[in-house]
């Protein structure tokens, strides 16, 4: 790996989460090292107060090794992972947490049971996920999006992609974030249907997208670079100057944000939106810093949507 130095959580996000009232967040088999772990880091800034479900026992003794008082902070206990995703769920669509967050979880059971129609969470919205990338050495914010939810997003989907990385980018205080849509070329060509079907979405996005400027087909160049902007002559607000990358498919974002991780030494923060509450998709390979700028991220949204 090129990175090798410490990835380190934006300080702007825990600035921005710390407007408000720590984030009550549901932490789904929070029973493992790595979890009581992400959870203590984000109480600890200040950004949630968690609320725990899974094997009470393996709870206070994670909380014990890290020397973490949680005797003012609730727990439920559940036999299983099923029944702690299940029991969040409800707790969240009950309006009993804010936030919901994955612990030591299959990750399919972790959305099958927010997904359920019991947990009353779902909402008009389709469910999509965004990173928030900081990457050393580039000033500014970037968000990529589908990277992890959805695997091979049609026109409706990735309208609901675009629509909700807007809404974060609002939320961020970008007032008028420029929307690229990915691609391997600038002109639309049948043989690439991520081209045209960029194409349709920019024209879609006119007439239905307020305050964002979305554009495409855009290769990773010509949406990063003005200087390969102006060399290969495309002149649109969004060439040279995204704020947020809409990937054609969960491959493409998922070797994107990868590399970025892996190679420019970014810090990856991640949630899902379009559910009544930001749902975060964290991994035992994150690290630290990733999982508490993700419950930053969460926090931020929150807010945002309250006033």
């Amino acid at each position: 790996m090129l990175g090798k130095t410490q990835v380190e959580c934006p300080q702007s996000l825990l600035r921005a989460a710390k407007s408000a009232a720590p984030l009550r967040t549901a932490i789904v088999n929070a029973g493992a090292a790595v979890v009581m772990e992400s959870a203590y880091d984000a109480a600890s800034a200040g950004v949630i107060e968690p609320v725990f479900f899974g094997d009470a026992d393996a709870i206070h003794h994670h909380a014990s090794d890290l020397g973490w008082d949680i005797s003012a902070y609730q727990i439920t206990a559940a036999d299983n992972e099923q029944a702690a995703a299940s029991a969040a769920a409800s707790a969240a669509g009950n309006g009993e947490a804010a936030a919901v967050m994955k612990g030591h979880i299959h990750t399919d059971v972790f959305m099958r049971a927010l997904l359920s129609r019991s947990a009353n969470l779902r909402t008009e919205r389709r469910l999509t996920h965004v990173f928030h990338m900081t990457i050393p050495g580039r000033e500014g914010q970037l968000l990529l999006t589908d990277c992890a939810v959805n695997i091979h997003p049609d026109i409706e989907t990735k309208k609901a992609v675009v629509q909700n990385s807007v809404d974060l980018a609002h939320a961020l205080d970008l007032a008028e974030p420029k929307v690229a849509l990915l691609s391997a070329t600038e002109e639309p060509m049948e043989q690439m249907p991520s081209s045209t079907e960029a194409r349709t979405l920019s024209d879609w996005a006119k007439e239905n997208v307020s305050g964002a400027a979305v554009y495409g087909p855009l290769a990773m160049d010509l949406a990063l670079s003005s200087e390969a902007a102006r060399t290969k002559g495309v002149d649109h607000p969004v060439a040279g100057r995204a704020d947020i990358i809409v990937v054609p498919d969960i491959v493409t974002g998922n070797a994107l944000f990868k590399m970025m991780v892996h190679y420019m030494n970014a810090c990856a923060a991640g949630i899902v939106l379009g559910a009544k509450v930001p749902i975060l998709l964290t991994s035992r390979a994150d690290p630290p810093a990733a999982r508490l700028a993700s419950a930053a991220l969460a926090a931020i949204m929150n807010n945002n949507s309250a006033h």
